[in-house]
């Protein structure tokens, strides 16, 4: 079952640098000081990521605490 943690892991990791992908990608938008409808466009093209990253991660730190009980 230790490589259930180590997997979790790793999914974890993955999704939380898919969320600090999403932020970095907002935060530029905002320092172009985009105007609202390109602005607009940015974001619905990040929030499907920033919620896939954040499930990755939610799923990575379930596999985690799996692998702990299971252990």
């Amino acid at each position: 079952m230790e490589s259930l943690i180590w997997v979790g892991a790793a999914v974890s990791a993955a999704g939380l640098g898919g969320l600090l992908w999403c932020i970095a990608r907002v935060w530029r938008a905002r320092r172009a000081k985009l105007d609202d409808e390109r602005m607009r466009a940015v974001l619905q093209k990040v929030l499907p990521i920033n919620m896939g990253a954040l499930f990755m991660s939610v799923i990575g730190l379930m596999l985690v605490v799996i692998g702990i009980f299971l252990r």
